[in-house]
Formats: structure tokens, sequence, C-alpha cells
């Protein structure tokens, strides 16, 4: 055997969901510049879990059926209300509350494909709930029922903020939730299959996934990335603030990616969001002092920026709160650790890999009376 920190490098599974080749990612085949610039969320979700683009009347029930899975139970708000509002994160909230909803669904345990494909519309209907039914909550309002008109992005900005977003702000959350969707194994998708290898329900592989996706080295970075920029403050103050971090050897948070050399293909469409909304928002220092750190950090260390280091400020011009950032990103990874949960269902075995002992070897047992 041989050990791989990190298990960098192993290929520990096949999938036909998404691929990453030549700094290239793609779902299903479909190249992400081409989904993010033409496809509705709802439309990558089908495409993510039926390996197929929808057909007009296909995309046409499809919504309908999320947007009538969209309400939770009250059981669920009422444990909302219960939290310790001033100092539950908003991902540990979200961890428990899809856990709670697997108490709720009759079909929880029913590990049919169809009932499984019913959970996974159920568990992507009620996240973007859950989210900001949380957000609310704990500024005192209440949760915000979803409108069935209206489409999966503009549902989630309506709930968040009780009124109807603009058609750019609806752009912004769209396009995020196209480029979050699914990212071949990264850290969240392979916990979800190893939970689910075990044959547990949809609702413990989903609660493991947002468990992994919590840290700061993978859904947290982009919360970290705006809490930086919001210490530099002013654009001049950039490059100084970035030259200490590195000096004393701090990472810089949004910059490389470990499955891309020459940058993540992703980046440069939040890039122009970010460009777009800091301006109408009277704001361009965020985008700008953006600009001026990737630029620098590329040139001294070679690491162009990924995916989280322009959706920082992309979803901070939209006024979202800084800690909402990473339960967005589970609002749109969840569709692809369903997609990645039912492929797992489909051609089971048991994810049991071997670790390298490096302990003492042959010691002897000492009677109790007789341990130094």
């Amino acid at each position: 055997m041989t050990t791989t920190k990190g298990l960098e490098g192993v290929v520990a599974t096949q999938s036909s969901i998404s691929s990453i080749i030549d700094d290239q990612l793609t779902y299903v085949g479909y190249k992400i510049d081409d989904l993010a610039e033409n496809s509705s969320f709802e439309e990558v979700i089908y495409l993510l879990w039926n390996q197929k683009l929808p057909a007009k009347t296909e995309l046409d029930a499809f919504k309908a059926e999320l947007a009538e899975n969209m309400k939770l139970p009250d059981a669920v708000i009422d444990h909302l209300r219960s939290y310790d509002l001033s100092t539950v994160h908003p991902m540990a909230a979200l961890r428990t509350a899809v856990s709670l909803l697997g108490l709720y669904d009759e079909e929880a345990d029913v590990m049919e494909p169809d009932a499984n494909k019913r959970k996974a519309v159920r568990l992507q209907a009620k996240i973007a709930t859950i989210v900001t039914a949380f957000a609310r909550i704990r500024k005192g309002k209440d949760p915000v029922q979803p409108k069935k008109e209206l489409g999966y992005a503009a549902n989630f900005l309506y709930m968040l903020n009780g009124k109807e977003a603009k058609d750019i702000e609806v752009e912004a959350i769209n396009k995020a939730l196209v480029l979050h969707a699914d990212h071949e194994l990264n850290a969240s998708t392979f916990t979800a299959r190893v939970c689910v290898a075990t044959l547990s329900d949809i609702y413990s592989g989903v609660t493991a996934a947002i468990g992994a996706l919590k840290g700061p080295l993978h859904g947290g970075a982009n919360e970290r990335v705006m809490k930086m920029l919001t210490e530099i403050g002013e654009e001049e103050n950039a490059i100084p603030y970035i030259k200490e971090k590195l000096e004393n050897k701090e990472k810089i948070m949004g910059m490389g990616h470990r499955v891309y050399r020459n940058g993540d293909p992703r980046a440069k469409h939040l890039k122009r969001m970010s460009e777009e909304l800091t301006k109408i928002t009277g704001q361009p220092k965020w985008f700008n002092m953006s600009v001026k750190i990737e630029e620098y950090i590329k040139e001294n260390k070679g690491l162009p920026a990924n995916v989280d280091f322009y959706s920082a400020s992309v979803y901070h011009s939209l006024g979202i709160d800084h800690d909402l950032f990473t339960p967005i990103f589970a609002t749109s990874r969840v569709s692809g650790w369903l997609a990645h949960i039912l492929e797992q269902y489909d051609n089971n075995r048991l994810i049991r890999p071997r670790a390298e002992y490096i302990g003492p070897n042959t010691q002897d047992y000492a009677a109790i009376e007789n341990r130094g």
C-alpha cells in the first residue's frame, strides 16, 4: 500500500455527473460556461439528476414540483426559533434542520429509486427555505412563504428579503447556484457518498455533506474572503495587507485550487457579476480591491482566483449577511450531492479504504499495577 495525504491524485470512483479535465469543468458533458450563461438553476438540477437537459414541458413540471415542496413543516420552523440566535452559525442551523427534516418525511427510510427521487426534490426545495427562514427569524422577522410563480433563484431572494428581487439580482444568484452545483469528487460530495454507501438514507448523506462543507477549507472560504476584504477596507490598503499576510505565511482564502492548474473556469463569471453589482451599489472598491489582490497573488505566487473569491463581493453587493455565504453554497451544492447519492445507490459498494499504520509495534501488555 502507498499513502497519499488528503487522497490527492487518488481516483476513488467512476461517475457520469461532472468532470474536470484540462481545467475544463463540465456537467454531464456540458461546459460550465454554456450552462452559466444560458441555463436556469432548475435546468442544471434536472441535468445532474437525469443526465439530460429537460424539454420545456419537463422543465415546467420540474419547476412546479420544486415550488410545491418548498414549504417547511411547522415543527422545523419552531425548532429554528428555539436556537440561541445570538451564537448559532447558519451552517450549524442548516445541518441540524436538514437532519430534523428526515423525521417528518414518511419515506425517509424507503430506499426504492422512485422514493429517493421524491426525497431529493423535497430536500432541494426545502433547503432554500431553511436558509432564508433562519436568516429572517434571527432578525426577529417571520419567514416568508415562497411564491409558486417564481423560479428557484427568485424565490430564494424573495423569501430572504420579503420582496421580489430585481432581474440583475436574480441573474447573479442563479449564476452562482449554477456554478456551485457540482464539482466532481470534492470533500463534501465524497462525504455524502461515503455515508450513503453504507445504505444510510438521503437525509443522513446530506447532513454529513453539510458538516464537511461547513469547514473554512471548503465552503467557508467565501465568508473568509469577505472578512479579509472588510479588514482591508480601502483599495490602497490591499497590497500592503496581502504582503504582510504572505510574509507571515498566512493563507489567502479564495486563491488557487487543488484540481486546477491554470485557473478555476467558474471564477470569471462571478468576476463579471461582481464588477456589475458593485457599480450598481456604488461600492466598486470591493471589486477593484479583489482585482488587485488576484493580480498580486497570481504574479507572486502563481495562484489565480477560484470561484469563492468573487462570490464574496457578489453576495455582499446583494446585501446578504456574510455568514449566509456558505449556506447559499449548500443550497446549490445539494443538487450535486443528491445526484451523487442517487448514483451511489444505483451501483453501490461500501467505501472502506485502508490506513497506513505508523504507531508502535509489538508492545508487551503489563498489568495495571506494573505500569509506570
